[in-house]
């Protein structure tokens, strides 16, 4: 069960996520999930495929751009950016995750309280 609630959660951050590093860090789509990865301590392990999926509705959406970067002797590479659509829309997404996670925090932060307690009847 906690590998699928996990994923179900993450579905409506991913996004979000990539944004994120991407603003931070304009990259091919490998480069930005492995940077996810290590500013999460491993706790966000996204598959090739989610990585790329989501960066296509980004891209679609007009919130990353993607261009391709020569790289010595290798195949080409997709690097993202994100546009200045993506930089307002980045802003009120995580405004929204910074409301939601205050008002999760404070529900859990009452659950000793709650756990110690007979339910009512």
């Amino acid at each position: 069960m906690s590998q699928l609630y996990v994923r179900e959660l993450l579905r409506g951050v991913v996004e979000t996520l990539l944004l994120i590093i991407i603003d931070m860090l304009p990259s091919h789509g490998y480069q930005i999930a492995k940077e996810l990865n290590r500013r999460s301590h491993g706790y966000f392990k996204f598959s090739g495929s989610t990585v790329y999926s989501a960066l296509r509705r980004l891209e679609d959406e007009g919130l990353v751009l993607s261009s391709w970067e020569q790289v010595a002797r290798k195949q080409d590479r997709r690097c993202y950016e994100i546009t200045g659509k993506g930089r307002q829309i980045l802003t009120e997404k995580l405004a929204e995750l910074q409301r939601f996670y205050r008002a999760t925090s404070r529900v859990i932060s009452n659950i000793d309280s709650v756990s110690e307690t007979e339910p009512k009847k």
